[in-house]
């Protein structure tokens, strides 16, 4: 046994951020939102903590071409009440779609975040965008390429497992 091995516990200033751009063009709202969820909690990252903000920044670009699965684009109903009494507010799916698609991402990634002071820090990497444009060019941000499943397509490729000749 090695006394000299221990495991690295990160600080909050270690951290390096990175930037991916997702393109949510024909992507389900669902399976987009749990991995853009998963990059902004840090799971991705191998030094992963729990109670430490370790996520990277995640432009979502093309917003109103999203899409839901089955009966749920006529179904679905997004409820807010506005602090009044009697001011519960509904709008249907396809109303906020063509008023304002940028909520129902938002809306969608900030519920799979801890609801505390640690998943709201990480909802403001979060960044969602109706057109292709964003104005995060500067931050040369990683396209993250999904797949039409929903899963994400890995960028480095995998290694081949060659069977020695017996």
């Amino acid at each position: 046994m090695n006394l000299n091995e221990s495991t690295t516990i990160p600080s909050g200033k270690d951290i390096k951020r990175k930037w991916f751009v997702i393109d949510a063009a024909g992507q389900t709202l669902g399976r987009l939102s749990s991995h853009a969820a998963s990059i902004l909690a840090g799971k991705t990252n191998p030094l992963y903590t729990p109670y430490i903000d370790m996520g990277d920044h995640v432009v979502v670009i093309n917003a109103e071409k999203i899409h839901l699965t089955g009966m749920k684009g006529s179904q679905k109903l997004y409820r807010r009440y506005t602090g009044f009494p009697g001011g519960l507010r509904e709008e249907s799916y396809t109303k906020l779609l063509a008023r304002r698609p940028e909520a129902i991402l938002e809306q969608s990634i900030k519920g799979m975040l801890p609801k505390s002071k640690l998943g709201r820090q990480m909802a403001t990497k979060l960044k969602v965008y109706k057109g292709a444009d964003h104005p995060h060019h500067a931050q040369q941000p990683v396209p993250l390429e999904m797949h039409v499943s929903g899963k994400p397509m890995h960028q480095h490729k995998k290694q081949e497992h060659h069977k020695q000749p017996a």
